[in-house]
């Protein structure tokens, strides 16, 4: 097994398909323009599945698709079926925020995704619009419907942000009771592009799980042994929800995630300044032989606690100013895939 400087595995490769987004959500892409990746420098599909099959050789047997939107890339299910025959792999999973989903759901699942996450942030149509700037409230809660009815079950990831959503966590619990979705909360996190970001708006896991508390009653922590990013609970009716802490209780020391964005950089860490060119040695013609050992190195190496280390600033501001970002689109969250 291949394990980096503090003994984690390589096991889950999160791939951006695509940088473009069809939202503007504040947490993630609030500035009011954006430089993209050329699209002359995309991986095609054939490209991404001759790196998917070096990962997997590695210990990676946990793939999710993201962007920007995943489902803005054309012929998505081709690409899904080409991963999803891959001897190894145990899991695939798309991330989505559901505006295009109601139209792909089956196309995906018969193309082999075992696995759908739709980002909802609120119920109410206003807020929607408020957050993401656009009014596709309706379209996100048809594709959840057509998910639950199509892969029976699904997970719905919700960004807590103080002052804005923090009064919806019951309500969202509701709602994925009715669609058989699993609700995961997430602290609103200060990594690139969240350029709004501030401690002040942060949701903690305390606090969330107070306010819970308050209204249903007593909450159990589910006991697992797993690196999957949320602390998973119980409520008294059995209803099983996440949190993501990663701000105020950060898991690096379990983090087995890396990230390749649609341009085919490797990042160790969501937090990470640089990351490894894979592009450049796959179209300059590197043997297979010659890709691996680029990762293995890359992975080796690796000692990155980027949460952590922003955590141990005490009062910080945002990860990375707005000129950075416009100097380098592969600081921004929409472009690693979150």
């Amino acid at each position: 097994m291949l394990e980096d400087l503090l003994n984690r595995p390589l096991r889950n490769l999160r791939l951006s398909v695509t940088d473009r987004c069809n939202l503007r959500c504040n947490y993630c892409m609030p500035e009011a323009d954006y430089v993209w990746l050329p699209r002359e420098d995309l991986l095609n599909f054939e490209e991404i599945s001759t790196l998917v099959d070096v990962f997997i050789e590695l210990g990676v047997d946990h793939l999710r698709l993201t962007g920007g939107e995943p489902l803005l890339r054309r012929n998505l299910p081709a690409l899904v079926s080409m991963l999803s025959a891959k001897p190894g792999l145990n899991d695939l999973a798309l991330t989505t925020n559901g505006i295009l989903l109601a139209d792909q759901a089956e196309a995906l699942r018969d193309a082999g995704l075992r696995r759908v996450t739709v980002s909802l942030d609120t119920l109410n149509r206003d807020r929607f619009i408020a957050l993401a700037r656009f009014d596709e409230i309706e379209r996100v809660k048809e594709g959840i419907t057509t998910a639950a009815r199509v892969f029976g079950r699904l997970k719905l990831d919700t960004v807590v942000i103080k002052g804005v959503n923090d009064d919806e966590l019951v309500g969202l619990i509701e709602y994925g009771k009715a669609v058989n979705g699993e609700v995961r909360f997430i602290e609103y996190m200060d990594v690139g592009g969240a350029t709004q970001w501030s401690s002040g708006r942060v949701v903690s896991r305390q606090e969330m799980i107070l306010a819970l508390s308050n209204h249903y009653g007593p909450i159990t922590p589910i006991e697992e042994l797993s690196s999957a990013p949320a602390d998973r609970f119980a409520l008294p009716d059995g209803t099983v929800f996440g949190i993501i802490s990663s701000t105020t209780e950060p898991f690096c020391s379990a983090c087995d995630r890396s990230r390749l964005t649609a341009d085919g950089v490797w990042y160790l860490c969501l937090y990470a300044r640089q990351g490894i060119d894979i592009r450049a040695a796959l179209r300059g013609g590197a043997t297979a032989d010659a890709i691996r050992q680029l990762i293995v190195d890359g992975w080796q190496a690796r000692d990155d606690r980027g949460a952590e280390a922003r955590l141990g600033m005490g009062e910080r501001r945002a990860f990375v100013p707005i000129a950075s970002l416009r100097r380098d689109p592969h600081l921004e969250m929409h472009t690693r895939g979150g």
